[in-house]
C-alpha cells in the first residue's frame, strides 16, 4: 500500500484548489450584488494601493494581460467608477484612479466580502486567521524574492 503524500507534497495542489474554490465563492456572492470578478478585483486593487497606477502595474496586480485590462477599464470608466489621468512625469502614460462613485462601489464590495468571509471563516479564531496570514506573507515574500532573482537573470 503506497504511503500517503507528505503535507509538503500535498500543499501546492491543495492551496491552488482552495484558492480557486475561495475565489468562486466570493465571485458568486459578488455576482448577486451585480459585480463580476473582472470588475471588482481591479477596483479593490486601486483602493488598496491608493490609485494612480499605470495600466501595466494594475494588470500585474490583477493577474491579467494589459489588453484584457484595457477593456475592463473602459467598462469601469463608462460606469464612472474609474478615470484615466495623464502621468505628470510621462505624458504617454495614463494613471488609473477611482472616482467618488468607484470609492462608493469599493465600499459595497468590501461589505459583501466581509459578509462572505464571515461565513467562510466562521470556525476560525482571529488568532488562527492571523497565523494563516503570517504564513501567507512568508510564502509571498519567498515568491517576491524568487521573482526578483529571475528578473536579475533576464
Amino acid at each position: 500500500m503506497p504511503q500517503p503524500p507528505s503535507p509538503r507534497a500535498r500543499f501546492g495542489i491543495r492551496f491552488a484548489l482552495l484558492a480557486r474554490r475561495w475565489r468562486r465563492a466570493l465571485d458568486a456572492r459578488l455576482a448577486e450584488a451585480g459585480l463580476t470578478d473582472a470588475t471588482w478585483v481591479p477596483l479593490v486593487h486601486l483602493d488598496e494601493t491608493g490609485g494612480g497606477l499605470s495600466q501595466k502595474d494594475l494588470a500585474a496586480l490583477v493577474g491579467v494581460d494589459g489588453s484584457s485590462l484595457v477593456r475592463v477599464i473602459d467598462i469601469l470608466a463608462r460606469q464612472d467608477l474609474v478615470e484615466r489621468r495623464p502621468d505628470p512625469a510621462d505624458g504617454r502614460t495614463r494613471r488609473i484612479h477611482l472616482t467618488r462613485d468607484g470609492q462608493a462601489r469599493v465600499a459595497q464590495i468590501r461589505d459583501e466580502l466581509t459578509r462572505a468571509e464571515a461565513v467562510l471563516l466562521a470556525d476560525l479564531s482571529d488568532n488562527e486567521i492571523g497565523q494563516i496570514l503570517e504564513r501567507f506573507e512568508r510564502i509571498e515574500q519567498r515568491l517576491d524574492d524568487l521573482n526578483a532573482r529571475e528578473d536579475l537573470q533576464t
